[in-house]
């Protein structure tokens, strides 16, 4: 059963998508969710990973980002949280899901390949790698 579960969304288009998933899950009136987004540290703006927020982007301002997670939030028929932290994407993502014991990580992906990925590196995917419970990576759709 999936007690905890940790919701990472970005601000991006592909936050949509995550939620479209997890409305999709069945889900137990116990299980936990808790709406996360990762401010990046200002010294690392310069190598955006590819699953993080573009900074020209106004969906990155604080308010806005809490606001949409709460609208979220208030759209869930079970218990949930917000958390809000600034730091590297996949070390909070996983600093989270350890400090809620989450059973499940739900990221996004932006879809990268190639030599994009490579140079930009990508947070589910470190996220997939470092967790230590299971992750689920919600790809934007293909039209």
């Amino acid at each position: 059963m999936l007690n905890n579960i940790l919701i990472a969304l970005d601000g991006s288009d592909i936050a949509e998508r995550v939620i479209q998933v997890l409305d999709d899950l069945v889900l137990s009136p116990e299980t936990k969710i808790v709406l996360c987004h990762v401010f990046p540290t200002p010294d690392s703006d310069m190598e955006l990973p590819a699953d993080r927020p573009h900074p020209e982007s106004p969906a990155l301002s604080y308010f806005q980002i809490e606001k949409q997670l709460q609208a979220y939030q208030k759209k869930l028929s079970i218990q949930s949280a917000v958390e809000l932290v600034t730091g590297e994407p996949a070390d909070e993502i996983i600093r989270l899901a350890n400090i809620y014991k989450a059973d499940l990580i739900i990221i996004g992906s932006r879809g990268l390949t190639g030599m994009k990925r490579i140079v930009q590196g990508s947070v589910s995917s470190q996220v997939v790698e470092e967790a230590n419970c299971s992750v689920l990576v919600v790809k934007p759709n293909k039209n």
